[in-house]
C-alpha cells in the first residue's frame, strides 16, 4: 500500500460558510500536493453509497442528507505518511474536542458539520478517492 497518497473532502457546511479557499489553504501550506481536484454534489443514493460502511448507525441518515445538501470538495492529496499527516490536521471528529488549530477546531460546527472528511487508512482512502475520481483523473 503507498502510504504517500489520502483523500479528503471538504463538506457542505465549509462551502456554505465561505470557508473552501481558507481550508484548501491549511492543507497545501502543511505541504499535501493535490493530485486529483473536484467539486461535485452528492445524491442523497450517493452519499449513502459512500458513507456504506455506516448504514445502519443512528447518524447514517442525518449524515447522508447533510452530504447531499450542497457541493463538496474531493482530493487526492500526497505528502509522507498522508493519512497520518492529513488525520492531524484535520483534527478529531468533533470540534470541540480538536486540537487548537485544526481545521475542524477552526471551521466545524459539530460532529456531522465538521468542514471536512479524512480517510482513516491508506484502503479506505483509496476506495474513497476511487468513489469520485477515475484513474486517468489522478496526477
Amino acid at each position: 500500500m503507498n502510504t504517500r497518497f489520502t483523500f479528503c473532502m471538504i463538506k457542505p457546511d465549509a462551502f456554505k460558510n465561505d470557508c473552501v479557499s481558507e481550508i484548501l489553504c491549511e492543507i497545501l501550506k502543511a505541504g499535501f500536493k493535490v493530485r486529483g481536484i473536484k467539486i461535485t454534489m452528492l445524491t442523497k443514493a450517493k452519499a449513502e453509497q459512500f458513507y456504506d460502511i455506516h448504514r445502519g448507525k443512528d447518524f447514517f441518515d442525518k449524515l447522508t442528507t447533510y452530504m447531499s445538501s450542497g457541493p463538496v470538495m474531493a482530493m487526492v492529496l500526497e505528502k509522507p505518511e498522508a493519512v497520518e499527516a492529513l488525520r492531524k490536521l484535520v483534527g478529531k471528529t468533533n470540534p470541540e474536542e480538536a486540537d487548537e488549530g485544526t481545521i475542524r477546531r477552526r471551521f466545524g460546527v459539530n460532529t456531522t458539520q465538521n468542514a471536512v472528511h479524512a480517510s482513516d487508512s491508506y484502503e479506505n482512502a483509496e476506495h474513497e478517492w476511487g468513489f469520485f475520481f477515475s484513474k486517468r483523473e489522478i496526477y
